[in-house]
């Protein structure tokens, strides 16, 4: 990711530097993902649409731990993968919004609030910013090589109410205070890189 862009990272030190943590990372690129594995203080296993498990590329995400996720079902092997990431104390990074899109935390998924509140891993919001911005002119489906990508760590929290409920009321209460901290640290982080919406 520097060879190829100029990334510029803020606020890494805010990831607990042991124990179980989750990535929840805005998602409004493809790049956004290899982005974060590729600047983040401690190695982070994503969990990745299958169909990108194609071929060579399919091999290489296997073999840096990523985790291969059926998004049109309930994928047990994938979840159990997941919380296994968590119960070795690593870093599971999801894309909330679960797929590609404005990257603004809009439509959150229930997945993020299941694995918050069943593992006890605090939450560390990651806003990407200029990913999407402009393409390039070399390879189309990416920015513009050595173009300037945010990467914007937020403080960690913790998603359940502290009763360790994991009935379907509290995870739909978990969901809600969970978008109301994406949100808040994605306009955070837009005002620290100078990143307003409208330029995104």
């Amino acid at each position: 990711m520097y060879g190829l862009f100029r990334p510029r990272v803020l606020g890494s030190w805010r990831v607990p530097a042991t124990g179980p943590v989750i990535f929840a990372v805005n998602h409004s690129h493809n790049i956004d993902g290899p982005m974060v594995m590729g600047v983040a203080p401690r190695p982070t296993h994503f969990l990745i649409k299958k169909e990108a498990f194609v071929g060579p590329l399919g091999q290489f995400l296997t073999g840096i731990g990523q985790l291969k996720v059926d998004r049109h079902s309930t994928d047990r092997t994938a979840i159990g993968q997941a919380l296994g990431v968590l119960d070795g104390g690593g870093v599971l990074g999801i894309f909330p919004e679960g797929t590609r899109g404005e990257g603004d935390f809009a439509s959150l998924r229930a997945g993020l609030a299941y694995f918050a509140v069943r593992s006890g891993a605090p939450i560390v919001p990651v806003a990407v910013l200029g990913s999407s911005q402009r393409r390039g002119r070399l390879i189309k489906g990416l920015p513009p090589l050595r173009s300037r990508v945010d990467v914007v760590f937020g403080d960690p929290f913790e998603a359940g109410d502290g009763s360790g409920r994991r009935t379907r009321k509290a995870l739909d209460e978990a969901t809600e205070r969970i978008q109301k901290q994406l949100t808040a640290h994605l306009e955070n982080a837009r005002r620290l890189t100078g990143r307003q919406a409208t330029l995104e």
